[in-house]
């Protein structure tokens, strides 16, 4: 004997018409409250509660919305815009992982949804799931070409990545499509990150011109022109910024950075007070450090670190400053004792003058199209601005492959020790910056620390005649800067270097290059790596 399938009651189609009517109308609580009437008497139709939840989720009630689609899709969970609609207000309600699910539900149930891809892709992008939220955002590029919103988070995925002229190409495919403020700002970034500068400039113009108030495309329009030089120009858009942004905290962070490096320590200390951005408490705390007004220091110091992780390699510097000024132990645990985590080696590859690895870089170094950038601490040398070792060029490829090995080395090396730089040493070794550094007869570097490194390096690829003067070496200390010292019981050391060598030390440590007289170039690869939370 057969069983009859219950049928689930549903409601007429002059009663749809009417609530259709009301929804279209914009008239949305009274829709809602004629979908609740409905389903008093037809509880199980999956298209009451659909409409019910599309009338709550328009008038803000994102909890209720919800509910409703739920309830819809355990009735029915094959609908795939129910899923999607959920997973739209799960999103908006900060449940990231929840809203994930419902958009993979979606995407598994109609693979083609082109929105459910760019969303899911904006979440994972979100959450750092970088090549994840790639796979997406490709996928509904293929679905829709023209999608430009598509096209520019895919190129910033990539850029994110470390893949510039990736992320360069699908920037300039989405201008193509739809010329706007953003894509322009876009490109121009991946452009300063490939040393392009004037190209960069030119986008960055662009994007001023397609939108006057966009504060960042004014801001990074300064950095580019502050690292070609054109010191009064960055600093007319870093005001301009304000202007339309006053609390930018990039901007003022900027702002404090060249009134520092014009030595107007205190005019840059209320910009830093007032930024947000990177270590600027960090460098309010070194105006009162270099201005000598020890006590205040000392109670803000003490207060900003109280319950905080010690991670920051400039408080590892002015910690250590300070100890060895005042003859006290360093409490803050960065590097306590920076001078003990200098480490001398040689990189074999690189020992011969016969080594092709080594003719490689410098023929590259000098004649791969690279900007150069503005160095206030370098004198008589260039440079290179960009991140050279994300370069594309086999030699630069190969020397970070090659340094990666020597730094993972470094943590083994220094295995026992209960320093942050140690424990919380990068589990990937990847280069947040790196450059090289030419100079000839008379340069030198003048003392400074790597404030966004972590662990700082240098590779040294060519050098002058070495003299009984340490000419063109590398000297390091816990003084430098102009910091402002009670004595000269600072310790300090030279390292003499050789072709192939390479000096890998904490970046908080104060290093500088001694000048040489030699008319032999001298030429090196210096970069910093940091843990990801840095």
């Amino acid at each position: 004997m057969k069983t009859k399938t219950k049928r689930i009651r549903q409601p007429s189609d002059a009663e749809l018409q009417t609530l259709h009517q009301l929804f279209q109308g914009g008239r949305l609580q009274q829709a809602e409250e004629m979908a609740r009437s409905l389903l008093a008497k037809y509880r199980k139709a999956p298209i009451l509660y659909n409409i019910l939840g599309l009338c709550q989720q328009r008038q803000g009630k994102g909890k209720e919305a919800a509910s409703s689609f739920r309830k819809l899709l355990a009735i029915d969970p094959g609908i795939a815009e129910a899923h999607f609609n959920l997973a739209l207000l799960l999103s908006e309600l900060g449940k990231i992982k929840e809203a994930s699910i419902s958009y993979r539900k979606a995407l598994r149930l109609k693979p083609d949804l082109t929105a459910a891809h760019f969303n899911l892709g904006a979440l994972l992008q979100g959450q750092g799931l970088f090549k994840e939220a790639a796979q997406h955002y490709q996928k509904a590029v293929a679905l829709e070409p023209g999608f430009f919103e598509a096209q520019g988070n895919l190129g910033t995925v990539l850029q994110q990545q470390g893949r510039l002229e990736e992320a360069e190409q699908c920037y300039r495919t989405a201008l193509a499509i739809k010329a706007d403020a953003r894509g322009h700002f876009n490109l121009g970034t991946v452009l300063y990150g490939l040393g392009q500068h004037d190209q960069a400039v030119q986008q960055f113009r662009q994007a001023i011109d397609h939108d006057p108030r966009f504060a960042d495309a004014w801001n990074s329009l300064g950095e580019t022109l502050r690292d070609r030089g054109e010191m009064d120009e960055a600093i007319r858009c870093y005001e301009q910024t304000l202007t339309i942004q006053p609390d930018h905290g990039r901007a003022q962070y900027n702002l404090g950075e060249y009134l520092c490096l014009s030595d107007r320590l205190k005019d840059a200390l209320p910009y830093f007070e007032a930024s947000d951005f990177a270590d600027s408490k960090e460098r309010a705390l070194q105006c009162l450090y270099k201005t000598g007004q020890f006590e205040l220091f000392k109670r803000r110091f003490d207060s900003l670190t109280a319950n905080q992780r010690h991670t920051s390699v400039l408080l590892g510097t002015l910690s250590t400053h300070y100890a060895n000024n005042f003859h006290q132990p360093n409490s803050y645990r960065f590097c306590s004792t920076p001078m003990d985590y200098v480490r001398h080696t040689r990189i074999e590859e690189l020992t011969t003058s016969e080594s092709p690895l080594l003719q490689k870089l410098l023929h590259d170094i000098q004649h791969v199209a690279m900007a150069e950038r503005k160095q206030g601490r370098l004198y008589y040398g260039m440079q290179s601005a960009g991140n050279l070792l994300l370069r594309p060029e086999r030699s630069f490829q190969q020397l970070a492959e090659l340094i990666r090995s020597q730094v993972l080395d470094y943590r083994k090396y220094y295995a026992g020790s209960r320093e942050r730089l140690i424990v919380d040493f990068p589990r990937d070794i990847e280069f947040n910056s790196s450059w090289y550094l030419r100079m000839k007869q008379g340069g030198y570097l003048t003392s400074h620390i790597h404030e966004e490194g972590w662990i700082s390096g240098c590779v040294y690829l060519k050098l002058p005649e070495p003299n009984n003067d340490h000419e063109g070496c590398f000297a390091y200390s816990t003084d430098g800067d102009d910091y402002p010292r009670l004595h000269d019981d600072f310790p300090s050391e030279i390292v003499d270097i050789r072709v192939g060598d390479l000096v890998l030390f904490p970046s908080s440590l104060f290093h500088r290059t001694l000048p040489f007289h030699s008319d032999h170039e001298r030429v090196c690869v210096a970069f910093d790596i940091k843990p990801a939370f840095g």
